[in-house]
């Protein structure tokens, strides 16, 4: 796969968001920690470094997340894992309206971007219109969703 691996839009703002609440709620599992386990000295330390590198990890991956082009195909990297589908695997890319049921509420979720698989199975790209990139920047969502099709319309005909 090729190396020149190229995300279509900047990450949103709201990144730094969740960067910033992962990094408040480890403070407080640290503070718990402590007093629970009432640790001095050593181990207040010990505590305190493993919950620094699990947010610098956690942090480092937020900031890596979401879906990158090539000539070559799709790269999507996930929280956990990170996926490649080479452009002759994908059948078509569209848009889906998701809703989530809470009860007896539907809840809209707007629109996700899938990829569709020659064999007709769909694979999530994690880019969303209401997500943390695309929330305020409804128009950058359209024009990456366009550049994916463009991409995978060109890559096709090049078949």
């Amino acid at each position: 796969m090729a190396d020149n691996w190229v995300r279509p839009y900047e990450p949103g703002s709201g990144r730094w968001l969740v960067i910033a609440w992962e990094a408040v709620a480890l403070a407080m599992l640290s503070w718990a920690t402590v007093r629970q386990f009432d640790l001095m000295g050593h181990g207040v330390r010990v505590v305190a470094c493993l919950l620094a590198a699990v947010w610098v990890v956690g942090a480092w991956r937020i900031l890596q997340l979401g879906v990158y082009i090539s000539t070559e195909g799709v790269l999507i990297r996930g929280l956990l894992r990170s996926r490649v589908m080479r452009w002759r695997e994908i059948g078509g890319v569209r848009l889906q309206r998701t809703r989530h049921r809470l009860g007896p509420w539907e809840i809209e979720s707007g629109n996700t971007v899938l990829l569709e698989r020659l064999n007709g199975e769909t694979v999530n790209t994690e880019l969303w219109e209401k997500g943390v990139d695309f929330h305020a920047r409804p128009t950058v969502f359209r024009a990456v969703y366009q550049e994916i099709r463009n991409r995978h319309r060109t890559a096709a005909s090049e078949q």
